[in-house]
């Protein structure tokens, strides 16, 4: 029996009947409930005589939202940066092997990731009631002086984070083949050879979908500096709203703010995974041809 009759009895045993597809009624009867209520939501909203919907434009431009908009960018930047090396130190300690270092690296984890963050900024705020001053070569720091607010957000804003991405890391790495490492020991390599180029580069394609997913986040949670008076967006829409009476007003401000830098963070997540997706794919193929053409090439 050639292969060409055994497909086409494959083909005619497992044939199954051709279904007329038919019109999703439920699909399209969901899809129009949700735009109708979308749409009374907004006609509500919009009507609304509590509202006044041109003073919005003109705030959206103020320069103290401008201000404060830009500290919220730069404190989520360096915090994320904070996060992202330190988390790269504390997973390494936690892979490492050695009982002492990743004992230390569970407890920063344990303790960073387990306590609320704004516990964590009061914390870091209120650190001179019982170390308030350092003493170095004789020299007496007012703690004070050094952990002012902006230091007090962006330490429990970059060790909370640097908990997460330890974690997030932590499983990238992991989630490479075991059998990398084992060939790369077989190679003489060491384990920070190994890391840097072998298991990191197939590492991080996983690690980026969550570190954008902890940046996008981060970027929402730095609002809670405002408790210590940090002079972030919402602490300055907050103080103007305090001088005018425009609550609703300043909050939306705020909030199209906010849409807008997380649009535009995830638009560019977006790419990159697809930058680095493109690179796997490749790396894959040509690891395949590279199989094939060994195969092909025995005798």
């Amino acid at each position: 029996m050639t292969e060409a009759q055994v497909m086409t009895g494959l083909e005619a045993a497992y044939a199954f009947p051709v279904v007329r597809r038919r019109f999703p009624i439920g699909q399209f009867a969901t899809g129009f409930g949700a735009i109708a209520a979308l749409a009374f939501i907004a006609a509500v909203v919009g009507k609304s005589q509590a509202v006044e919907w041109s003073a919005i434009p003109a705030f959206m431009i103020d320069p103290s939202i401008l201000g404060g908009l830009l500290l919220t960018l730069q404190l989520t930047v360096a915090a994320m940066l904070i996060g992202i090396a330190l988390g790269a130190v504390l997973s390494a300690m936690a892979i490492s092997g050695n009982i002492v270092l990743q004992t230390m690296a569970a407890g920063f984890v344990w303790c960073f990731r387990g306590v609320p963050l704004i516990v964590q900024i009061f914390f870091w705020f209120n650190i001179a009631l019982f170390v308030p001053d350092l003493k170095l070569g004789g020299i007496d720091i007012s703690v004070n002086a050094i952990v002012t607010p902006a230091v007090a957000g962006l330490l429990a804003l970059g060790l909370h984070e640097a908990a997460n991405m330890s974690e997030v890391i932590r499983a990238g790495l992991l989630s490479v083949d075991s059998g990398q490492h084992d060939a790369c020991r077989a190679l003489g390599m060491t384990r920070g050879q190994a890391l840097r180029g072998i298991v990191l580069p197939q590492a991080i394609r996983v690690i980026i979908p969550p570190t954008g997913n902890q940046a996008i986040g981060m970027l929402k949670a730095s609002a809670i500096v405002s408790v210590i008076g940090m002079e972030d967006l919402l602490t300055r829409a907050q103080h103007i709203y305090a001088r005018n009476f425009l609550v609703i007003e300043l909050l939306i401000v705020a909030s199209i703010w906010y849409l807008a830098v997380t649009t535009i963070a995830t638009v560019g997540q977006h790419y990159l995974e697809r930058a680095f997706a493109r690179g796997y794919g490749r790396r894959n193929a040509a690891r395949a041809n590279a199989a094939v053409a060994a195969e092909d090439s025995r005798p």
